[in-house]
């Protein structure tokens, strides 16, 4: 089978063609997708029919080793049984729409923001892999951000300064920057991680800015305005030109690379709109197709 990547943005992002994944077990097609990956860093398949399972099992043959220890995970245990399997949506356990007031509904307003899957772990993210179960009647996009591109737009004097820092990723920090409480024991599981400001793809050399809103402070050494260097970055990697907006259909499923892009939920009437989404996230770990193929 020939996989055609047809680019949905002049910088990244692609919609491949018609296939079910569901069906696809054979390496060939898996590094095809891979390759799609590196050099896209966003792909889109539409009009996939996975169970939560099927997205699961798929996703392990892509890349190996699922994330398990996710934020939400500490407030409440998931819907399907499975901690690798996300629940991105606005619906409480017997699918009703969460109340406006839901501790749910509050933590997941930080979707809202620029970031990457999973940066607060060690291990960080590698893949994550979206599917589109239930959406509203009105507009509920998704933004995406490449920062590769973004790295690379930078001066030379910038990206010397930026060699070598590493920087402290916590998701409680995004939230209670939103207002969100955590309990103290909660937060006692959410210390974060630390990452390299900068990283590199290992199959391609690419380097690419790892930012996110859950980016609270710069280590090692000291810089002037630390917190205002991390805003700056942000705004910088989050200009127009670097940005791929994400109309969704019922069936698509997409998958970005969270070592090259950032991403946020935009807005839409929550209280009043059901939408469903289903998220797996895999670990930066190794070679992916190596690993993959080692589960």
């Amino acid at each position: 089978m020939t996989l055609e990547f047809r680019k949905l943005h002049p910088l990244f992002a692609a919609e491949v063609s018609a296939l079910d994944l569901r069906d696809v077990h054979d390496e060939g097609n898996l590094e095809r997708i891979r390759a799609g990956m590196d050099e896209h860093a966003v792909l889109v398949f539409r009009d996939q029919a996975f169970s939560s399972e099927e997205q699961r099992d798929f996703a392990t043959r892509l890349d190996g080793e699922l994330h398990r220890k996710t934020g939400i995970s500490v407030l409440q245990k998931s819907r399907f049984g499975d901690e690798a399997i996300t629940d991105v949506s606005n619906v409480d356990a017997s699918g009703e729409v969460l109340e406006s007031d839901s501790r749910k509904r509050l933590y997941g307003l930080a979707n809202r923001l620029w970031h990457t899957d999973a940066s607060f772990q060690d291990p960080r993210g590698r893949y994550s892999m979206l599917a589109a179960v239930a959406l509203p009647p009105v507009a509920a996009d998704t933004e995406f951000a490449d920062m590769r591109a973004a790295y690379d737009a930078l001066a030379d004097e910038t990206k010397a300064k930026l060699e070598g820092l590493r920087v402290h990723h916590s998701i409680a920090y995004s939230r209670i920057t939103l207002g969100f409480d955590f309990s103290e024991e909660e937060s006692d599981q959410l210390k974060g991680a630390i990452q390299p400001m900068v990283l590199e793809n290992p199959r391609t050399g690419r380097r690419s800015l790892y930012l996110a809103s859950h980016a609270s402070r710069i280590l090692d050494r000291p810089i002037p305005d630390g917190r205002l260097l991390l805003r700056d970055l942000m705004e910088h990697a989050t200009a127009p030109e670097f940005v791929y907006r994400h109309s969704w259909r019922r069936g698509d499923f997409v998958i970005w690379d969270n070592r090259a892009t950032m991403h946020r939920a935009r807005p839409f009437e929550d209280t009043r709109h059901r939408r469903e989404m289903r998220r797996v996230t895999t670990l930066d770990i190794g070679d992916p197709a190596r690993i993959a193929q080692a589960v």
